[in-house]
């Protein structure tokens, strides 16, 4: 069955992360074709015109505008898609809602847990669908784990483990503000703890459950940088580095850590789940092999087995390559608007939806505030992510 409904984008931003959601629009159909909906790239929006015409031409998209109110009063436009700094998410998504439009959103949710508790409001009050790019769900190898847990394999559950280094930072003529809003707390809301551990977080609670606690240190090395908007030395107000530990619900304990001062490490991403009877762990690094430990093997071949997940009855495997080929980094977005345009069709959520990364957002506040206070925080997490 050729798709025949269309879903018309509207693209807000044209960095890193418009180039990946766009790969992931052209290239679903091609590998999903018996998605009843297909995407269409109806409009982008930037602010400057000569580089959203030009984002445009590389992508394929049908028109541009420089207004995201514009685009978002556009009659034609069915989705927008929300690429910008985070100080933008939550005053576009606000605006989105209100005009009944569906809402996809870059992570992390927000800047602040304010923002996100009338983000979730909005798009509940307007009912329109919603979801977030957490994208690291989508790896067939992260989707693999979340099903040997869910089988109970692994029994109860005692750790959790997980860390995300970078070393981008370290450089003290680094500026912030402009192109390097991550650097900025007014644009991005916090530094590691909303970039990587909001991603180490949302696949904790989605494979392990709700997080209760946690007690937080955060450092930031170099405490003034000069600001692209003013070229004055000012204050940093965002983390450098994180440390947290904490009691999930299910009674284990957790451990994470992100730093951008890591030297050697430009995106290293890796978890491990231990429990009663088994035990697993994965590197985005090696992103389509998964390790697996079963104390229940014979203790002559019991060691770490190392699962290549590529084969067809892997998740989302079968719509790709024969077995032993793998998949990359972008091919996470392409599943993730295979599942958005299967939602459609099913009337069921599209996981994590703005909801559920309101709890990632409750854990990063609660993170913050650990890290300011010297104590533990709760995070007021009310129900499991699903």
């Amino acid at each position: 069955m050729n798709a025949s409904k269309e879903l018309r984008i509207g693209l807000i931003g044209t960095g890193f992360m418009g180039r990946t959601h766009s790969n992931g629009y052209k290239r679903v159909g091609d590998f999903f074709p018996k998605l009843a909906y297909r995407p269409v790239l109806q409009a982008v929006c930037s602010r400057n015109l000569e580089k959203v015409t030009d984002f445009a031409q590389q992508w394929g998209y049908a028109s541009v505008e420089t207004d995201w109110q514009a685009l978002i009063a556009r009659d034609d436009i069915d989705a927008i898609d929300i690429c910008t700094p985070n100080e933008w998410h939550a005053e576009i998504a606000l605006a989105a809602a209100a005009a009944g439009k569906m809402i996809l959103c870059e992570k992390p949710l927000a800047r602040t847990l304010p923002e996100a508790e009338a983000m979730v409001a909005a798009v509940e009050k307007a009912g329109v669908r919603n979801t977030v790019w957490y994208n690291y769900r989508r790896l067939p190898a992260v989707t693999l784990a979340k099903q040997i847990i869910d089988s109970g394999q692994l029994g109860r559950i005692f750790h959790y483990r997980a860390n995300f280094l970078q070393d981008w930072t370290i450089n003290a003529n680094l500026s912030q503000g402009g192109g390097n809003w991550r650097m900025d707390v007014a644009s991005a809301g916090s530094g590691v703890t909303g970039d990587l551990l909001a991603h180490c977080i949302d696949t904790a609670l989605w494979l392990n459950g709700s997080i209760r606690d946690v007690s937080a240190v955060t450092e930031t090395f170099i405490k003034e940088r000069v600001h692209e908007q003013t070229g004055e030395l000012t204050a940093v107000g965002i983390d450098d580095a994180c440390l947290f530990h904490c009691h999930f619900e299910n009674g284990s304990l957790g451990l994470f850590e992100s730093t951008r001062y890591a030297r050697g490490h430009k995106a290293l991403y890796t978890f491990e789940i231990n429990g009663e009877h088994a035990s697993i762990r994965w590197d985005l690094h090696d992103l389509n092999r998964l390790e697996y430990f079963d104390h229940r093997d014979a203790s002559a071949l019991r060691g770490w087995r190392s699962i290549h997940v590529t084969d067809g009855e892997h998740p989302y495997l079968s719509q790709w390559w024969v077995p032993g080929l793998g998949l990359g980094y972008e091919h996470s977005f392409v599943h993730q608007v295979a599942d958005f345009l299967k939602s459609l069709e099913t009337d069921e959520p599209c996981h994590p939806t703005f909801l559920d990364a309101l709890q990632t957002q409750r854990v990063c506040q609660a993170v913050l505030d650990s890290a300011a206070t010297r104590s533990w925080q709760n995070t007021g997490i009310y129900e499991a992510v699903q």
